[in-house]
């Protein structure tokens, strides 16, 4: 298979394993369900990628405003707000959190060990300790990963495939993430090892921070970029990363299509779209005790964390699941 196919299947490829929660109930009974929808980036950097998780929930039969509610919570990229946005929720007593974000998902699991959490991250739940494994997380915590942070090195070996007479790169990573930005820079640096690479990482916590960013990767003298995944700072703005890209001619590797189809070089890693359109087709069944999947690749670029199974899941499994609160 050619790497352009590959890259092409991973963006697009689906769950290779499913979902379960107990069954937790809500305060009225017989109440519109309530979802309390958490995310550290704005609404309007991430308006893409939250109408995705309105069309997954439309798919499981659910429209905001008809017979679910959506409490939205948005930390504007200021990650020190979650806490109290998670608290918020709890104290509404919503009947399940869907925390579309890593910084998200770990506030709203520190905010309650009873209220369902669905959350979407590009990183390993299992490291971030959202979950217990990804075949029986066990607690209240369970959704989707992309794996986008596990690929990183890939992105920094396609990049030097391309400028083979490199020796010195840059890699972006958010600060106000420590734990993903301490992650990421680890596996990158030990990747850029092994590629013979001088790396340099380089932080951005807002928008305003990355023109310096590429002024700073010419300044060094890097042949070109990496940017980093699992945080809302990046994955919300392809669109201004790509166009400094061009602007200062840096060859530039992104994390996911929204970066390529703005103009970016090159991109590298899971749909981060489709991981939202399929995190909000499973919010409703979080609240019951049956959930399934049908798998639709063998590439596993989505992970599914899957609870009360008797046998892990496997690539190829078929499960049918009545879904709803």
């Amino acid at each position: 298979m050619r790497r352009r196919e590959f890259i092409t299947l991973l963006g697009g490829a689906a769950a290779v394993t499913s979902v379960s929660w107990p069954r937790a109930a809500p305060a009225q009974q017989g109440a519109i369900p309530v979802i309390g929808f958490l995310n550290a980036a704005s609404a309007q950097s991430y308006a893409l990628f939250s109408a995705a998780f309105l069309k997954g929930l439309g798919e499981a039969g659910y429209t905001d405003g008809r017979n679910v509610r959506i409490e939205y919570r948005w930390a504007d990229s200021q990650n020190d707000r979650l806490p109290a946005l998670a608290a918020d929720l709890v104290q509404r007593q919503v009947t399940v959190i869907a925390a579309t974000s890593t910084p998200a998902a770990l506030a709203a699991k520190a905010a309650t060990t009873t209220i369902p959490i669905v959350f979407e991250t590009a990183a390993d739940p299992v490291q971030l300790g959202l979950v217990a494994s990804l075949n029986r997380p066990g607690g209240n915590a369970t959704g989707v990963t992309q794996t986008n942070v596990e690929v990183a090195p890939k992105r920094l070996e396609l990049l030097h495939e391309l400028l083979p007479a490199a020796r010195v790169m840059a890699f972006l990573v958010d600060p106000s993430d420590p734990k993903m930005a301490e992650t990421s820079a680890n596996q990158m640096r030990a990747a850029a090892r092994t590629l013979g690479l001088e790396l340099h990482v380089l932080g951005a916590s807002t928008e305003s921070d990355f023109e310096a960013v590429f002024a700073k990767t010419n300044q060094l003298q890097a042949s070109g970029l990496v940017i980093g995944a699992g945080t809302a700072t990046f994955a919300g703005r392809g669109v201004q990363l790509a166009a400094l890209a061009t602007r200062y001619a840096v060859p530039t590797i992104g994390a996911n299509r929204v970066f390529t189809a703005a103009g970016g070089l090159i991109s590298y890693g899971a749909d981060i779209v489709d991981a939202y359109r399929l995190t909000g087709g499973y919010v409703p069944a979080s609240h019951q005790n049956r959930v399934a999947h049908q798998p639709e690749s063998r590439q596993g670029a989505w992970r599914y964390c899957a609870n009360n199974a008797a046998r892990p899941r496997r690539r190829g499994d078929r499960v049918t699941v009545k879904r709803g609160f």
